[in-house]
């Protein structure tokens, strides 16, 4: 017994570590069940989630909104959460694939883990498997130019549409996507300068494009409806100035000698508030728009000279405005010239539904669009938004890029067939390696083929068969409407090149974060952070909180108060 040592005590007591082999099967295991959520929504066919959190239900079949409100908890599966956020930030489409992909990677690969295979040899593989994927991705793309580039963009703007609530009117929402992207600055294409209007009410179809500004018509006063509601060729000034009398502060103090200065007093507000509003008209604008209230009075004073105006704006709107129009948002009422005044050619307000909407069109500076989206119920609105966003983002992609694929599981399986003729040339473990990435390829086009309702083992044997058949198959993938395979290309199933790039680097680089992990320490402090350290007496607040509520309850009576303190009893004092 003397030969024994002592047991160190590393971590605090109830810390729960895991580790070793079982910890990462346990990870790889956690992120297949992740996967399996979000598996049926994946494609065309795809089925949608309905999510409610006690207050709210939303309706979505998007990938990255369902990972979003899943709020998962297990530490190594968040992973596949955040490439989802990511994928849908970097591209706007593919985030179910992403997700997909990575989680059957670590799938391929667990029964080489449990054999023995170290985790660094595995991932070394994948990282050089999903570079080989990339590379091949980028030499099949097909780039375009002019004319054709545009049919192509439109085409990617529906096959992005195509798996959504919206599919069936992607004549009516593929257009008026490409139209609002290429009415932005081509080099920055800030997708903020596309603003998304919901408008419940009226049929889907109902919805439009503004090439151009629409806004909600904002809170008004009574002199609102006297105004004047359409101009051509406006001038139009934009404001973050309050435009209203202010009131007086109950603990203000004036101290006068005759009660003729009091009514000075009042006249002096009256001034400056008129003051204010003759800068405005004298400046020549015909629209005064301002973040800040524009109150009753200078409603009135605006509409008597045949003014509109409009207050608390928000700063989204106000942003695309100026955009827009050229106009400069001012903070003060002084220095007015003609450089800070924009214009367009058409201002005016119509109905929309139940809503009121201020439209300005024919803006020099044609930087912005807005979207006004109708729909019978409020989770139909949210979800076409959300679809309109990834095709919005999917055809900025595709004008940076100018090279496209073909989906419906064609790229991947091109690129799984030459993973699997480059595996056959490398030696060692990094053969298996490389073949499992393969195989883990083809879970986009199975579950594409399932969730059309298919038989995805025969049109998986029918994919192998025309890929690698002598000069490969081209771009042969999943015929979701017939079943079967066929040239996804000819069918105009085109996605950006980057989409798929991304995926792939983003699933990889994803699937070797939770090979990297070997063990897991849970701290109970981070699961309580209000509980008191160990060891007694409390510190910080934390201890003077405890130290007080042991008083109030067990009725003690001690110790020293300051000068004029004393003990109170209440209703349940001792």
């Amino acid at each position: 017994m003397a030969g024994m040592r002592p047991g160190i005590i590393l971590l605090r007591e109830g810390t729960d570590t895991s580790q070793g082999k079982p910890q990462l099967i346990s990870n790889i295991n956690a992120c297949a069940a992740v996967a399996d959520m979000v598996r049926t929504t994946l494609g065309p066919r795809g089925m949608d989630k309905l999510m409610f959190d006690g207050r709210k239900v939303t309706i979505s079949n998007d990938g990255a909104t369902i990972m979003r409100m899943l709020e998962v908890e297990h530490p190594a599966a968040k992973t596949l959460v955040d490439i989802s956020l990511s994928q849908d930030a970097e591209v706007g489409d593919g985030t179910t694939s992403v997700v997909l992909l990575a989680a059957e990677i670590l799938t391929q690969v667990k029964s080489l883990v449990e054999e023995g295979t170290h985790p660094q040899v595995v991932m070394r593989s994948v990282r050089r498997a999903a570079d080989l994927g990339v590379a091949k991705i980028k030499e099949m793309a097909v780039p375009f130019e002019g004319e054709k580039g545009g049919e192509m963009i439109l085409k990617c703007a529906c096959t992005a549409l195509n798996s959504k609530l919206i599919a069936s009117h992607q004549d009516l929402f593929g257009p008026m996507v490409v139209d609002a992207v290429r009415h932005l600055d081509q080099d920055l294409a800030d997708l903020s300068l596309v603003a998304i209007k919901k408008v419940p009410g009226g049929e889907v179809r109902q919805s439009f494009l503004v090439r151009g500004v629409a806004f909600k018509k904002t809170f008004s006063y009574a002199g609102f409806e006297q105004m004047t509601k359409k101009f051509k060729n406006p001038k139009i000034l934009l404001l973050n100035v309050e435009l209203e009398l202010k009131a007086e502060k109950e603990n203000a103090e004036v101290r006068i000698t005759d009660p003729s200065q009091y009514q000075s007093i009042v006249d002096a507000e009256w001034t400056v508030i008129y003051d204010k509003l003759d800068k405005c008209i004298d400046c020549g604008a015909n629209i005064v728009l301002s973040k800040l209230p524009i109150g009753d009075l200078a409603t009135q004073y605006f509409a008597d000279r045949g003014l509109f105006c409009a207050g608390r704006v928000e700063t989204g709107d106000m942003g695309r405005v100026s955009k827009a129009t050229g106009a400069a948002v001012q903070t003060s009422v002084h220095g007015f010239n003609d450089e800070i005044l924009g214009t367009c050619e058409n201002f005016e307000e119509v109905r929309v539904g139940d809503e009121r909407f201020n439209l300005m069109t024919g803006c020099p500076s044609a930087l912005t669009a807005t979207i006004v989206l109708r729909g019978g119920s409020e989770q139909f609105i949210a979800e076409s938004e959300r679809s309109i966003h990834d095709a919005l983002m999917v055809v900025r992609r595709s004008l940076r890029s100018r090279s496209v694929v073909a989906g419906g599981g064609a790229v991947e399986m091109a690129v799984s067939r030459h993973l699997r003729e480059v595996s056959r040339t490398i030696e060692g473990k990094g053969q298996l390696i490389v073949g499992a990435f393969a195989r883990a390829l083809e879970a986009v086009p199975r579950q594409l083929a399932d969730n059309a309702g298919f038989d995805s083992t025969d049109v998986l044997n029918l994919l192998r068969t025309k890929h690698a058949a002598k000069g490969g198959g081209g771009w042969t993938g999943v015929d979701i409407e017939n079943g079967g395979v066929c040239d996804t290309f000819a069918a105009n199933v085109w996605e950006p090149a980057d989409n798929k790039c991304n995926s792939l680097a983003a699933a990889a680089e994803a699937a070797c974060v939770i090979l990297s992990i070997d063990e897991t320490v849970r701290n109970p402090r981070s699961q309580d952070p209000g509980m008191a350290p160990p060891g007694g007496g409390g510190g910080g607040a934390a201890g003077m909180m405890g130290g007080a509520m042991d008083i109030a309850n067990n009725g003690q009576r001690t110790g020293t108060l300051g000068k004029g303190v004393k003990y109170m009893k209440g209703r349940g004092g001792g």
